[in-house]
């Protein structure tokens, strides 16, 4: 798998004029992100973190003074290093590691790359964009991250049962 850092939140903008931040939460929650004090290779160094009650969290950061400041940092991803991550467990893998994959069903049929994974609640989803894109129709499919759908993954392809290729 990659050494790149693991994204696990992004700054949606500012709250109140103090330089606190609003945080859209990509990891495993408020939880996971409070383990850590630092993001982006020690460019923001975290003060305090509380939930908004909406799913996401209000954070403050060392390097922000002030509304304007923390505005600037709107869109901003916040990154930790993967070594400090918990160990993952046997079929777990980190969203990251999936994306950029390419997609191949278990008859050993390229079809395209992994480009997104989503959450709606149920379960991941896998998004590949179809290669080459068809003249018409979807470019591309949603695929449930289930032992069904998709059969294998390592860090260079993703297989997928050859029925939900054909959607």
């Amino acid at each position: 798998m990659s050494d790149e850092p693991i994204v696990l939140a992004a700054i949606t903008g500012a709250h109140g004029v103090a330089g606190e931040v609003r945080l859209k939460l990509l990891g495993e929650g408020l939880e996971a992100l409070k383990a850590h004090k630092s993001f982006n290779s020690g460019e923001l160094t975290l003060q305090k973190i509380r939930s908004d009650n909406k799913g996401g969290a209000i954070a403050r950061f060392a390097q922000v003074a002030g509304r304007n400041a923390a505005e600037k940092l709107r869109g901003t991803t916040l990154s930790v290093p993967r070594e400090e991550l918990p160990d993952l467990a046997q079929d777990e893998y980190y969203h990251a590691d999936l994306i950029g994959l390419a997609a191949h069903t278990d008859t050993g049929r390229v079809i395209g790359t992994v480009a997104a994974v989503q959450n709606y609640g149920a379960t991941d989803i896998i998004e590949i964009t179809l290669d080459p894109p068809p003249p018409k129709g979807m470019k591309a499919i949603m695929v449930p991250m289930t032992k069904q759908a998709v059969i294998e993954w390592d860090a260079t392809k993703l297989v997928i049962a050859e029925d939900f290729a054909d959607q």
